[in-house]
């Protein structure tokens, strides 16, 4: 197998990082609509969170073609695809909480 040639499997997975990419669009505009009448404006940061986040999977799934290369060459690609998901996933929990402790305080 050649260094050009990914194979299948990474075609699957590229489409796959773009159907989570469409999914946290979806569910960020959503989020934003339905939580309107509990946390206000502030509700439709989660969207633009959920946007960002899924342009930032878009941008990842773009790249996961050279990761892959790199990876076939023996090189190692770096682990910003890992912490920038650490750092969302935490800001997500954050959020989750505010939404549940601030109404809990009024």
């Amino acid at each position: 197998m050649s260094v050009e040639d990914v194979g299948l499997a990474a075609e699957r997975t590229r489409l796959a990082w773009r159907r989570t990419a469409l999914g946290l669009a979806a569910g960020g505009v959503a989020a934003g609509r339905l939580l309107q009448d509990v946390v206000g404006p502030v509700s439709w940061l989660l969207a633009v969170a959920g946007l960002v986040g899924a342009g930032l999977v878009l941008v990842a799934a773009g790249r996961r073609r050279g990761w892959l290369l790199a990876t076939r060459r023996g090189d190692r690609p770096g682990g910003l695809l890992v912490a920038t998901c650490a750092v969302g996933v935490t800001l997500l929990g954050v959020a989750a909480l505010a939404v549940v402790v601030v109404p809990a305080l009024r």
